[in-house]
């Protein structure tokens, strides 16, 4: 049994923590959570309360949130060379949980229908979708990575909003993100990522 346990569900955010896995050069096991029932198990609410995957459990510890866990596995890795040295990470923590804060919480809601009035744009950290994309943006349009011409762990976790946004709609066409996300893809952890993940989606019942 590998001292690092990987929760997902293939049909999840779990694709984020995969490619951070793979990029780490972590050995891990994977438990696949469905969420007609594992997912909402006493077992499994042992490991995250809230019920939803990702989750990791690394010598015994549990780390649960996508950027979260990157951070994590960034740190518990080093030979990885996925973080930046210490006092360099100012632009690294700064994008990565602009990423898991306002962009999130920006996107999420306009896909759900809800869009703040200019009144009520104080009360949320995104202000307005406009304003948290256009922030986005500019975070990666003139250098090749998010940290500048290093790849992090910040560029797995904003790659994967970026990446999944484009693809469904949520986020908009932009010449700076379409370069990004083709930068992105061609790294050879997120491809065998992506693999796993959909050999896994064929193969389990996911439900």
């Amino acid at each position: 049994m590998s001292d690092l346990i990987f929760y997902t569900n293939p049909q999840s955010r779990g694709r984020i923590v995969r490619w951070a896995l793979e990029e780490a050069g972590a050995n891990y096991e994977v438990r696949v959570m469905n969420y007609a029932d594992s997912m909402k198990s006493d077992e499994y609410l042992a490991v995250n309360p809230m019920g939803k995957v990702p989750a990791i459990s690394h010598n015994g510890k549990v780390v649960t949130e996508c950027a979260a866990i990157c951070a994590y596995l960034a740190d518990a890795f080093p030979d990885a060379g996925l973080a930046p040295a210490p006092t360099d990470r100012a632009d690294y923590y700064r994008w990565l949980f602009f990423a898991a804060g306002p962009v999130e919480h920006a996107v999420t809601n306009k896909n759900a229908g809800f869009t703040p009035s200019p009144e009520q744009g104080r009360m949320f950290g995104y202000g307005n979708y406009d304003q948290a994309i256009d922030v986005l943006e500019g975070a990666i349009a003139n250098t090749p990575y998010v940290c500048g011409d290093a790849f992090t762990m910040a560029d797995v976790y904003i790659g994967s909003q970026v990446m999944w946004g484009l693809q469904f709609g949520t986020i908009p066409k932009r010449d700076a993100f379409s370069a990004y996300s083709e930068r992105l893809g061609e790294r050879e952890a997120l491809k065998r990522a992506w693999t796993l993940d959909n050999e896994l989606a064929e193969t389990n019942q996911i439900a």
